[in-house]
């Protein structure tokens, strides 16, 4: 694996629109500048050598590491960046520099506890140096006795992104979403209408919390369909909604060309389900909560692309998909299907940088 490779990555920057946009390819260094008085994360252009990108790294801002190839972090109120990195290993020697600089443990997945005005008041106003101010976050018990507790511990936590902060990394620790799954399935056998309420309201605070890393276990193929049915049980409605029912029947995946790549067909599962979950289960948030749940939309976005590289990476896949596609023996209802596929794919597409998809239009001719 070459340097360049390590270090080739795409720069975004989400619009006022909450869309993250393409900035461009090229790669990642992080010198010393002395006109700005410190290291910076430098991208420049793999096709010009132009700049991209020339950031400081500041000692107060809080870079987030999202999906192992990721570094998200912001420069002012509403200017967000993120570096979507080829390699793992770039991200890994990248993050670690970060962490360098601000002298903060590159194992975390965030280098900051971004304070609210009333949390840096709640910590000016206690002895912080007997450890009165925010320290680790205690969880109820996982059990049946406490999801009510356990709701009103994590409603309590959104407000203050410190606090956010630490109850989601109590709760990766103490690996409570695998605990609260093995509750759903008790609280359904039993036919708890309580536990089953409690739960719903335990996921959607979840999902509100607005971390990466918990939507990767939320979301991964072993718990996302138990997730889903936390989210049947809202308790405002007099009757459960069945969205794994729609999911699993009236919106079935349909198997368009049979493919060895598991990774690709589990990640387009994944982000159908994500997606639904983000449009459909969640409430729409406010202009007063635009960033709500900008991680589940950069979760979605980045997801997107990886679709449209593993595709375009798997010759057998495109090779199979046009012969069935263009075979008149081809039943009229299955050429519909992978029609309205090859629809979607190219609308996922659009969300690539200009090279990147006239490669893949060049790919589909």
């Amino acid at each position: 694996m070459s340097a360049d490779t390590r270090r080739r990555v795409k720069l975004y920057t989400l619009n006022e629109d909450r869309q993250w946009e393409d900035r461009g390819t090229g790669h990642v260094n992080t010198p010393y500048i002395s006109r700005l008085n410190g290291v910076a994360l430098l991208v420049r252009s793999e096709t010009d050598g132009s700049i991209l990108l020339e950031s400081k790294i500041q000692m107060h801002t809080a870079y987030q590491k999202q999906q192992e190839t990721l570094i998200v972090w912001s420069e002012g109120d509403k200017y967000d960046l993120a570096l979507s990195f080829q390699e793992k290993a770039g991200c890994d020697e990248i993050w670690e520099k970060i962490c360098q600089v601000q002298g903060k443990d590159p194992s975390l997945d965030i280098t900051q506890d971004v304070e609210s005005e009333d949390e840096q008041f709640i910590d000016s106003s206690t002895d912080t140096s007997l450890g009165m101010g925010i320290g680790p976050i205690q969880l109820p018990p996982c059990d049946l006795a406490h999801l009510g507790e356990i709701a009103d511990c994590l409603r309590s936590a959104l407000a203050m992104p410190a606090k956010r902060e630490k109850m989601a990394i109590a709760i990766e620790n103490e690996n409570c979403v695998k605990k609260l799954i093995e509750m759903f399935h008790m609280c359904e056998d039993l036919e708890n209408e309580d536990g089953l309420h409690h739960l719903y309201e335990i996921m959607k605070t979840l999902c509100l919390m607005n971390k990466n890393s918990l939507y990767e276990i939320m979301f991964s193929n072993e718990f996302i369909m138990d997730v889903i049915g936390c989210f049947e049980y809202d308790p405002s409605l007099p009757e459960p909604v069945r969205h794994r029912d729609y999911i699993l029947t009236k919106a079935k995946f349909k198997g368009i060309v049979p493919s060895s790549n598991t990774e690709l067909v589990a990640k387009i599962h994944q982000t159908y389900r994500v997606q639904y979950v983000q449009d459909v289960i969640l409430p729409m948030p406010s202009m007063f909560e635009e960033n709500t749940l900008s991680s589940l939309s950069s979760f979605v976005f980045f997801n997107k692309i990886e679709i449209v590289t593993m595709i375009q990476d798997d010759d057998k896949f495109l090779t199979t998909f046009f012969r069935d596609l263009l075979d008149d023996e081809t039943p009229e209802a299955r050429r519909r299907d992978m029609v309205l596929f090859l629809k979607e794919l190219c609308q996922f597409s659009q969300i690539l940088q200009k090279a990147q998809k006239d490669n893949f239009f060049k790919n589909l001719i």
